[in-house]
């Protein structure tokens, strides 16, 4: 199972890609909101309890302090995957405080607001001993494949007086 926690439900509108992108790959999934800052102790028990409860990769997305993903890195082995969500200097402070974290608190980060890569990375992390998790990412990553090759037929339609292709 995949956690994804959000500093509050106004970060939902990114974070829900990372949802739609799990519930595609059906893997199982919670969603919920604590604060690193507001409800610092639910943190630390989520962290603390959450292989207990089958939780295999967290999805910790904050924006501003963005302190979230560290504090639950700290309580936790399992990885975290940090999403940095754009608010004041469009996402970069996020981001480069769920970077910057201390030697031996690792947190994999994501570029701002890139829930859904969160997800994509947390299930290669579940296909790693899942081959029916890890067809389906295959087939995933060859329809992107597909929408570029199909992309391109529709360019070599559009015509301009001196385009060569």
């Amino acid at each position: 199972m995949v956690s994804i926690i959000m500093g509050s439900t106004s970060d939902l509108p990114v974070m829900e890609k990372a949802a739609k992108f799990l519930d595609e790959m059906e893997i199982p999934f919670e969603m919920n909101a604590l604060s690193a800052h507001r409800t610092p102790q639910e943190v630390e028990t989520f962290a603390r309890e959450a292989e207990g409860r089958s939780v295999r990769v967290i999805i910790a997305g904050a924006g501003m302090a963005a302190a979230l993903p560290g504090v639950i890195a700290a309580g936790t082995t399992l990885p975290v995957i940090g999403v940095p969500i754009k608010g004041m200097l469009d996402g970069l402070d996020a981001m480069l405080s769920i970077i910057q974290m201390p030697p031996g608190i690792p947190v994999a980060t994501v570029g701002v607001n890139g829930a859904q890569n969160a997800a994509i990375l947390a299930a290669e992390m579940l296909a790693l001993s899942d081959e029916n998790l890890a067809a389906r990412l295959k087939a995933y990553k060859e329809s992107l494949k597909e929408k570029i090759v199909k992309a391109n037929a529709e360019l070599a339609e559009v015509k301009y007086r001196f385009k060569v292709n």
